[in-house]
């Protein structure tokens, strides 16, 4: 994955295809595609920078990350995939481990990936549970009109 993602492409990606599901599953590939097949698209050829210069591979650091407004971070470790929550903690968030299922539904609310947090997904085919109302809160379906 790091060499697909990251040493195979010079700049960045435009788009990623189904390429980076080769080997997996057919069930799973299935599942995530509907069956399509398209390549990954590198950003080689469009970007062109203010002064003409070729463009050059980004750095992301933890001050350029906030100096950018970026919110999230991605970093891949031996593990899983590391997702920096920026906004919340700048440097380390949990990991989402390589063996998870990819049909796995995950919280985008940034408050849920705080690295002491586990991570906050709901596994394929499980519902998740509807929200209850807050302790001495009426829903709003016992409430009574008048």
């Amino acid at each position: 994955m790091a060499r697909h993602l990251i040493d195979d492409v010079a700049i960045g990606w435009d788009e990623l295809g189904t390429d980076l599901l080769d080997g997996a599953p057919p069930a799973i590939v299935t599942a995530l595609t509907g069956g399509e097949q398209w390549p990954s698209r590198a950003l080689d050829g469009f970007l062109i920078t203010p002064d003409g210069s070729p463009p050059d591979r980004m750095t992301v650091t933890e001050r350029s990350a906030a100096d950018q407004e970026l919110k999230w971070g991605y970093v891949l470790r031996p593990t899983g995939i590391e997702v920096i929550n920026v906004q919340l903690q700048a440097g380390w968030g949990p990991v989402v481990g390589w063996d998870t299922d990819p049909r796995t539904h995950f919280s985008d609310h940034t408050a849920h990936w705080a690295f002491h947090l586990p991570v906050p997904a709901v596994k394929p085919g499980r519902a998740a549970r509807p929200a209850q109302p807050a302790p001495g809160t009426a829903s709003r379906r016992n409430t009574t009109r008048r």
